[in-house]
């Protein structure tokens, strides 16, 4: 696992849409002070709409999260109510400030590098796996975790200090390789989630 010169390592956090989960852990990650970056790896961005089977759908690195908000304050009055009870406009208003717009996964691992990536659903984990995978078989390494989350801002919010306390056990360790299974296990004890997780060369 490479470090900056400071010694520190780099995060990605990964959910499907880079809506609610991860942006969550990166805002809790950034105020730690650790190196962090979010996205979704799912094809669009797609979140909830009028009915199940009429959701709103996005293109990834295209729309802002200021214009997803403005997107659905257009919709009918009880939508618009229904976005409020879910939390999603404090949702919007809280990503709009840790960055512009939500970044697909697939896209962004082209050109960027991670010591660590934590994903919050065992299909984003999957995804990313089989991408680093397909990526190349160079000799740096990344840890790849998935930590089981449900898809709601309140279990988005007791989530992030867990990944968080993860990461920073992590972050102390002087040879991962070596710790990763302890730390694994410390953390399924102390927190009651049982990490996936896995080594990928890309």
């Amino acid at each position: 696992m490479s470090v900056d010169a400071r010694g520190r390592k780099r995060y990605a956090v990964v959910c499907a849409a880079n809506f609610n989960r991860s942006m969550e852990a990166h805002k809790v990650f950034a105020d730690a002070g650790l190196d962090v970056a979010s996205f979704g790896a799912a094809p669009r961005v797609k979140l909830p709409g009028a009915s199940r089977d009429d959701p709103n759908v996005y293109s990834f690195d295209d729309i802002s999260y200021e214009d997803i908000a403005s997107d659905l304050e257009r919709q009918p009055s009880e939508t618009v109510a229904n976005y409020e009870e879910r939390g999603m406009f404090d949702m919007l208003r809280r990503n709009a400030k840790i960055k512009p717009r939500p970044n697909r996964w697939q896209t962004h691992s082209d050109v960027e590098t991670f010591d660590v990536v934590v994903c919050f659903e065992e299909r984003v984990f999957d995804l990313v796996v089989g991408d680093l995978r397909e990526k190349g078989k160079s000799a740096r390494a990344a840890l790849v975790v998935n930590l089981d989350v449900r898809d709601s801002h309140g279990e988005s919010v007791a989530a992030a200090p867990k990944a968080l306390r993860l990461c920073e056990a992590l972050e102390a360790s002087e040879d991962w390789q070596c710790d990763v299974d302890d730390i694994m296990e410390a953390f399924e004890a102390a927190e009651g989630m049982r990490p996936l997780y896995t080594v990928c060369f890309y």
